[in-house]
Parts: structure tokens; sequence; C-alpha cells
């Protein structure tokens, strides 16, 4: 189930073994899994952007206040 949230603050993910790029500030939307968190948004210049990081990750910047989850 695809639920909504939002970008608040530096939030990264790694494409591959590349350097980490930012995820732009706003909203997402999320899919969890048993293992990892797959965020989508749509950046400034209308480009859509799809990355998966580890659950424990997604967790951690929930936690720390820089993905707020709608409810």
């Amino acid at each position: 189930m695809t639920q909504h949230a939002t970008v608040t603050d530096h939030v990264t993910y790694r494409p591959g073994d590349g350097a980490p790029l930012q995820i732009p500030l706003g909203p997402v939307e999320v899919e969890l899994a048993a293992d990892s968190a797959t965020l989508s948004w749509t950046a400034e210049n209308g480009a859509a952007g799809l990355t998966a990081i580890p659950l424990a990750q997604y967790k951690e910047y929930v936690r720390q206040k820089r993905i707020t989850p709608q409810p």
C-alpha cells in the first residue's frame, strides 16, 4: 500500500556504487516492503525520481524527522 510522506531535511540515496544523491524536499510516495522502502517523487523540473533504500535507513530518517509520514 502506498503511503504519503514529506521529506523535510537532508535525505540521500546511493545509486549503485555511485556517490550519494539528495532526494528533494517535499512530497514523496512510499512503498514499504519487508526489507526496503521505495520512494518516488517529482523534482522541480518535472523529472520523476524513484529509489529503494534499506528499511532501517528509512526508519532512521523518520526517527530523525527528516521524513514525516502523513496520517
